[in-house]
């Protein structure tokens, strides 16, 4: 047993090789199971405008687009390549009620429409939407923890609406597509199913 220091050198280095091993290990777990790092995207415009939605929505965006790519956001008089227009929406709707006819459960709906135009007004994404839906629970008992709980979950939807938009954007390949090459529209054609509890 060799020390250096008041070290035992032997057990240091059985340490780090444990603890490799375990690194190892764990990465071919995560890659086993389809894990996979979020990657840089390449999209086709490098200065992207965003005209319409909620500064939350906004401020995600914009860490999403300039942290995971080499393009900026930019104002719209600063002479964007594109420009992405944004609205959202949320709602309510009673999902079931009990014997007495008070609300047991709701569905919270939210929705986000949007559409990327070229500097030369160029469809490049034509009108699209984004539905999503969660449900919850309810109780006049708790109404203020159902409020909190109704704003987490409508940021929950954000989130993911604006995760599924970046991928969307990526799918933009030419700032002229030709007619063959054109991105087509996205919208819900049926209505979403009841959200599991």
């Amino acid at each position: 047993m060799r020390k250096i220091r008041g070290v035992d050198v032997n057990r240091e280095a059985g340490m780090s090789r444990r603890s490799f091993l375990a690194l190892l290990g764990g990465a071919a777990a995560l890659s086993a199971c389809g894990f996979q790092l979020r990657g840089q995207q390449d999209y086709a415009f490098k200065r992207l405008a965003i005209a319409g939605g909620t500064p939350q929505m906004v401020a995600r965006l914009e860490r999403m687009v300039q942290g995971g790519s080499d393009t900026v956001i930019v104002r719209p008089s600063e002479k964007p390549e594109a420009t992405l227009n944004l609205s959202e929406g949320q709602g309510l709707r009673t999902l079931s009620l009990n014997a007495q006819g008070v609300v047991q459960e709701y569905e919270l709906v939210y929705n986000l429409n949007y559409f990327l135009t070229g500097a030369d007004g160029t469809v490049l994404i034509p009108p699209s939407a984004i539905a999503l839906n969660r449900s919850m629970t309810y109780s006049d008992q708790y109404t203020l923890a159902k409020s909190q709980e109704a704003t987490l979950l409508y940021n929950d939807m954000r989130n993911d609406a604006v995760d599924q938009l970046t991928r969307r954007l990526a799918t933009v390949r030419s700032l002229h597509p030709a007619p063959g090459e054109q991105t087509p529209g996205i919208a819900p054609r049926a209505p979403l199913p009841v959200p599991p509890l």
